[in-house]
């Protein structure tokens, strides 16, 4: 079985495709319009996506120079007052920014009173300090409100060294929320583990007290970021008018250009498409001719590149034939004439070695050679030869009726290894060589009119299936005495089915 050829899958895709590059062809404009609508939207979401990103990082950066600045001013005010003042007799340090005379607060209550004018002075902007051990006092705000503040805990206890952000809507608006964690000093430590009203007595340095959490709105960054985009989106929309104005001018040239092509196109393709089909015509013409020549492998061979064939068959049937009374005929009648009687002979032949799938070898005058066995190799080829050469015999007879001659055939048969090949490179023949191809011929010449003479060998192969008439020892040039047999036919009724080759 063959594989469908690909030109034809090919030319299914073609078909399929056709229609829909033939409305690509005819609507080039619309084409390139929603392509540059493709890519303004791809640019402009790319853009959209690098102005969120850049966005976000400008946020999150902001936000924590926000807390950095808040820890520095809690640390200021720790080192340059708490420090200097909490060993004086008659000072107090207390947790509210409404102290009483000779109080001061402690840094954490001036961190939540700082937050919470940031958060006042600036619209929609928190600071929070807030922690799992509140004072007393600040037992309502002063813990986690909801699931960010506790996730928000819960992480920077866990990794206090990184911050955790979270963008979303917080009080209606688009936020960010940064959070980082709130880490005990050495004076915090002694502070929060000696004060009365510390909920927490037993902190060591580096323990995660609370955190400090920034959320600061974006819709302000976003506004900004919409209406440069909005702007770039009008510039990309009128450089591609622009564009698309002239390239439909371009198009338009080009179109009519094209079809002047075309028409030049259709002209050199119908030529080409005639040159094409003679090309084509004489190409099978050839095929044809070699074929007529050569056996259809052979001629694969040849048409592949071997330019040397020659094969070893240990085993085939020759048979060469002979009409006797050609030479008388050829006397009485007209040379076209001849040509013509001989042709009728010998096509008959031709068919009977398609019959039993038998190769012609070559004509010679009035000889004419056949083989069994070759250059498909069949069990049989000694049981085909002698079919053929009965089937011979009843042709001639019917000749002799059709055409009231008295042409005779001498038939000569042999059995045994040959060389087969090809020999030269002008007018080149598909020929055998070896003893068994001589022996064949002195067969044939050594034969007797209208009977079929086979050898010694050619006999053992047919014996149980043919009768034969002993003829005793002939002189064969070469070879000396030579016992010969003549095949008188069948020993059953009916010929016997041959197996050909297959293709």
């Amino acid at each position: 079985m063959h594989e469908a050829p690909r030109p034809h899958r090919r030319a299914t895709l073609q078909g399929i495709f056709a229609p829909l590059i033939q409305l690509l062809n005819r609507r080039t404009i619309l084409v390139l319009t929603l392509l540059l609508c493709a890519g303004i939207a791809g640019a402009l979401w790319n853009m959209a996506q690098l102005s969120s990103s850049l966005m976000r990082s400008q946020a999150i950066a902001s936000t924590a120079l926000y807390a950095q600045a808040i820890q520095e001013a809690r640390t200021l005010y720790n080192a340059t007052v708490i420090d200097q003042i909490k060993h004086l007799p008659n000072i107090k340090i207390g947790q509210t920014l409404s102290p009483q005379p000779g109080e001061v607060p402690l840094p954490a209550s001036y961190l939540i009173e700082l937050g919470d004018r940031l958060s006042r002075d600036n619209s929609g902007m928190s600071v929070r300090l807030y922690s799992d051990y509140p004072f007393p006092n600040r037992q309502q705000e002063g813990g986690p409100r909801d699931d960010y503040e506790r996730l928000a805990l819960q992480s920077l206890r866990a990794n206090p060294t990184q911050p955790f952000i979270r963008f979303e809507a917080y009080q209606g608006r688009p936020s960010i929320r940064y959070a980082q964690a709130d880490i005990m000093q050495l004076t915090c430590v002694e502070c929060h583990n000696t004060h009365a009203d510390s909920p927490k007595r037993d902190w060591q340095v580096g323990d995660v007290r609370g955190v400090l959490e920034i959320t600061t709105p974006l819709d302000g960054f976003m506004a900004q970021t919409n209406t440069g985009l909005r702007n770039m989106f009008l510039t990309l929309a009128g450089i591609s008018f622009l564009g698309l104005a002239g390239i439909a001018i371009v198009i338009g040239r080009l179109r009519q250009t094209s079809r002047e092509l075309e028409l030049r196109v259709i002209d050199r393709t119908s030529q080409l498409q005639a040159v094409n089909q003679s090309l084509l015509i004489e190409k099978e013409k050839s095929e044809n001719l070699l074929l007529n020549i050569l056996p259809p492998p052979i001629a694969e061979r040849l048409k592949a590149g071997h330019h040397r064939i020659a094969d070893g068959f240990a085993s085939v049937t020759i048979l060469f034939a002979d009409l006797v009374n050609f030479t008388q005929l050829s006397e009485e009648l007209s040379p076209n004439e001849l040509v013509a009687l001989l042709n009728e002979i010998f096509s008959a032949f031709d068919r009977l070695t398609e019959k039993y799938g038998l190769e012609k070898i070559k004509t010679i005058g009035d000889a004419y050679m056949a083989v069994g066995g070759l250059p498909h190799p069949i069990p049989d080829h000694a049981e085909a030869i002698a079919e053929m050469a009965i089937a011979m015999q009843q042709e001639i007879e019917h000749f002799n009726q059709r055409h009231h001659h008295h042409c005779q055939l001498r038939i000569g048969i042999n059995t045994g290894p040959v060389v087969a090949g090809v020999i030269g490179t002008k007018k080149f023949i598909y020929d055998l060589w070896g003893d068994t191809v001589n022996i064949a011929s002195r067969m044939e010449s050594h034969g007797i009119p209208g009977e079929i003479q086979v050898t010694q060998a050619t006999y053992e192969c047919l014996k149980h299936r043919y009768t034969f008439k002993y003829r005793g020892e002939i002189m064969v040039k070469g070879k000396g005495a030579t016992e010969a047999y003549l095949l008188i036919g069948h020993r059953t009724s009916a010929p016997r089915e041959i197996a050909t080759p297959a293709a």
